[in-house]
């Protein structure tokens, strides 16, 4: 089986247009939003062409498309209004990823904002099991890990088990983002390096430790592919390009082809050369770790 190695990508214009970009850079899957991240209209299902979609993947080769939640979801909000308006995106989303035949919705499902992880996860799962029943039967959310700041839910990996374990859903899965995990204190390689070890706010065990002691393999879905601009153990979530960050190389690999990882479709979110989002240099780059 061919590795599927893409990008996050606008889709401004179509998403058609995402995958003829993602293709021109190298990628043979590709990540969009459904809408502007940042605002909470969504454009309505029967304006998106899925035969121009489908056509433009069959003549390019991009064979799967996941959807990127926006950032405004907030299912640990004690606002009600907040948390109506994530489940009504959410299921939305969700309707989305059905329509395009897609891969699943990434998603950070929120901030407990300081009320502890305890006080909020009954909440969390009984919103993901609502947006799961009033959605398509064929759509898939994905919890994504976070990077331990701000309360953020799923910064610790037994959260996400946590989850898993309340809903019960085949359609409910986890993205586990390289940079989160290394700034969440889950080093990536084989074995702590000296400096991890050292880090008062690392965790116990090592990412493959942890996601295997977990029993996480089998719901892992997706791979963030990000480098990090921050020190291990940060807590804080800032991209960097492959091969130009703090996360080690060498960890990186081994993260990446340890047996248990090695067919989980990748996706970066890395900033490019440029700065205006992933390039061809940086597909290259994860294709130069992870392809024989």
């Amino acid at each position: 089986m061919k590795r599927l190695i893409g990008a996050h990508v606008s889709a401004a214009g179509g998403v058609e247009n995402a995958v003829t970009k993602a293709a021109a850079m190298g990628a043979n899957c590709v990540q969009v939003f459904s809408g502007s991240p940042r605002v909470w209209q969504r454009k309505p299902l029967d304006q998106i062409n899925v035969d121009k979609v489908f056509s433009k993947q069959r003549e390019l080769s991009v064979s799967s498309i996941f959807t990127h939640a926006l950032y405004l979801v907030n299912l640990a909000s004690e606002k009600p209004e907040l948390r109506e308006k994530s489940v009504r995106v959410l299921k939305h989303d969700l309707s989305f990823d059905s329509l395009l035949k897609g891969s699943g919705v990434v998603v950070h499902v929120g901030s407990h904002q300081g009320r502890g992880w305890e006080a909020v996860r009954e909440q969390v799962a009984t919103s993901i099991k609502e947006i799961l029943d009033d959605s398509p039967a064929d759509s898939t959310f994905l919890i994504e890990n976070a990077a331990s700041h701000n309360g953020k839910v799923g910064n610790r990996l037994e959260e996400i088990r946590w989850l898993l374990d309340a809903v019960k859903s085949p359609r409910l899965g986890w993205c586990a983002d390289t940079c989160h995990l290394h700034a969440a204190g889950y080093a990536l390689g084989e074995v702590k390096s000296s400096d991890q070890v050292a880090s008062a706010t690392s965790k116990e065990k090592t990412a493959i430790e942890e996601i295997t002691d977990l029993d996480l393999w089998s719901t892992l879905k997706c791979l963030h592919v990000n480098d990090s601009k921050d020190p291990f153990a940060s807590g804080r979530d800032r991209h960097q390009n492959i091969g130009a960050g703090v996360i080690p190389t060498a960890d990186l690999k081994y993260f990446l082809t340890y047996n248990k990882a090695k067919d989980i479709p990748i996706i970066t979110e890395v900033p490019g050369l440029d700065g205006t989002g992933p390039d061809e240099e940086n597909i290259n780059r994860i294709k130069a770790l992870v392809l024989p």
